[in-house]
């Protein structure tokens, strides 16, 4: 094993420049996640296109950047990182004012199409830039760094889509990407230090083809599940089974294949195979559970859309706040105990969230926002240091790349399942409260408000009914997301430090 197997930093002579553009690439990609959405009833107009229609500008965007996670290793072996990143980034800035100026339907969703494709390597090529630039005692300050424009992209997404559209239009949505793209486009061809790409590298278009048929109808049907009620409808069958026999197939060529598109040699990575496995169980709560708080204060805690807004805004606080420190610490500390602590402050938030009733108090509804996301700064640094470790620096893209993948598929499975959930639960506990409800129940009989025999009571009571069932099923979601974080802790058990990885490191370059 060679001396830069674990990774000595490359020389750099513009480490702050390169971080700030790699930070901006970063931050512009994590924000167009999200900052769509608050736009969509506006474009909608402009295009005159129906709910299904105009919902296709999120989709293309989300099902182009997964199926294009997956090559960007193999891209960036075969063209070059430097390359391949500032493609990337011209493309998406490019792609983003030609979705700001589109006139029709189909053109903005060809456009966020490509603008999908771009930016799938953004967030792989940044994070295994980072990991290159900084020596390894200072990784964790360096995923700390990277892991704010990751994190807080999404949060402010909302937000600021919201304002640039009331304040401007829609369109400057997309606009507001350009000056951040130029300055990150031009620093890294500047100052990021190049490398030649491997010209005789084939690409694998069989494996290619079974994991994007696999991951794009696994989108398309996540995204059109809940609306078509799952199963019932032809084309969600379609889907699954195009997903579960391309994932298939994908996994079978990758361990026949001589050249696979993703090298399993990755994935025997102990560290970083337990990492990938935690990463997609903490994605399946990182987007559901602002989807799920937003209706919640909305609809059963009676606070206006702005007021919810700044009700969830310290979640974003007490994210940026741990996501610093949480670098320093995993310098001092076992990365391992800042993980498991992030999952521990995780779970207790939710537990806190399973006990909210309409009547419950803005301060114990902050304490358990800012604890979640305290929990999801602490979790998200330490985890990325220790699933790359041990990783060969050869590996590193390929496997940032793999990380992206597996945050991104846990995130559309958790939307789409707690939302699934909320639907159903409430529609059978709405059935089983009412069973209750009849003009012989003496309960009822003591509060003449809800008599069933008059129409205001009846009227009064279906609505408690639905409230109530309401409540009840989103208790059932929160645990849900507590089985689904809380098990994840036996995996710190199979990781190695990043100390103890970099000492077995030293012993084999000196046994060679």
């Amino acid at each position: 094993m060679s001396a830069t197997t674990q990774g000595a930093a490359m020389p750099v002579a513009h480490r702050g420049i390169i971080t700030f553009c790699v930070i901006g690439a970063t931050l512009v990609q994590a924000l167009d996640q999200t900052i769509a959405n608050v736009a969509l009833p506006y474009m909608q107009g402009s295009f005159s296109a129906s709910y299904d229609e105009i919902t296709w500008v999120l989709t293309s965007y989300i099902i182009a950047a997964a199926i294009m996670t997956a090559p960007v290793g193999w891209l960036a072996a075969r063209f070059g990182r430097k390359r391949l990143f500032v493609t990337a980034l011209a493309g998406f800035t490019i792609a983003s004012m030609l979705c700001g100026a589109a006139q029709t339907l189909t053109q903005i969703v060809g456009f966020r199409l490509l603008q999908g494709m771009c930016g799938a390597a953004l967030v792989p090529l940044s994070q295994a830039t980072m990991l290159d630039i900084y020596p390894p005692e200072r990784r964790g300050y360096a995923m700390a760094i990277w892991g704010m424009g990751v994190m807080i992209g999404p949060i402010l997404g909302p937000t600021l889509g919201g304002y640039l559209t009331e304040l401007y239009n829609w369109r400057y949505v997309f606009y507001v990407n350009l000056p951040f793209g130029l300055l990150a486009t031009t620093g890294l061809v500047l100052f990021m230090p190049g490398g030649r790409g491997q010209g005789a590298l084939r690409f694998d278009w069989i494996g290619f083809a079974a994991l994007g048929t696999g991951i794009g109808a696994l989108q398309l049907m996540l995204d059109r599940g809940q609306e078509l009620d799952w199963f019932s409808a032809r084309e969600i069958m379609v889907e699954a089974v195009l997903a579960g026999l391309g994932l298939y197939l994908f996994v079978v060529h990758v361990l026949s294949a001589r050249r696979p598109l993703i090298r399993p040699s990755l994935f025997r990575d102990v560290n970083f195979a337990a990492g990938a496995v935690m990463m997609f169980a903490v994605g399946t709560i990182l987007v559901s559970t602002m989807s799920l708080m937003a209706p919640w204060l909305q609809l059963l805690g009676g606070y206006p859309v702005a007021t919810a807004g700044l009700v969830m805004a310290p979640r974003g606080i007490g994210n940026l706040a741990t996501i610093v420190v949480s670098g320093r610490l995993a310098q001092r500390f076992d990365a391992r105990l800042l993980v498991g602590v992030g999952l521990l402050l995780m779970c207790w938030s939710f537990w806190i969230m399973t006990g909210w009733t309409p009547d419950v108090s803005r301060g114990v509804l902050i304490l358990a926002i800012v604890i979640q996301g305290a929990g999801l700064g602490l979790f998200f640094t330490p985890l990325q240091v220790l699933a790359f470790a041990t990783l060969p620096v050869a590996l590193r893209t390929e496997g940032a790349a793999m990380f992206a993948l597996f945050r991104n598929i846990g995130a559309a499975i958790g939307v789409s399942v707690t939302a699934s959930l909320l639907a159903r639960n409430a529609q059978g506990l709405h059935a089983m409260i009412g069973e209750a409800v009849t003009p012989f129940n003496r309960a009822l009989a003591a509060v003449p408000l809800y008599d069933p025999a008059t129409a205001r009571g009846a009227a009064l009571l279906a609505g408690e009914i639905s409230r109530q069932a309401q409540i009840i099923a989103y208790m059932d979601d929160y645990k849900l997301l507590i089985f689904t974080t809380l098990p994840t802790l036996l995996l710190l058990m199979l990781m190695r430090g990043p100390r103890r990885a970099a000492a077995e490191a030293e012993t084999h370059v000196a046994m060679d």
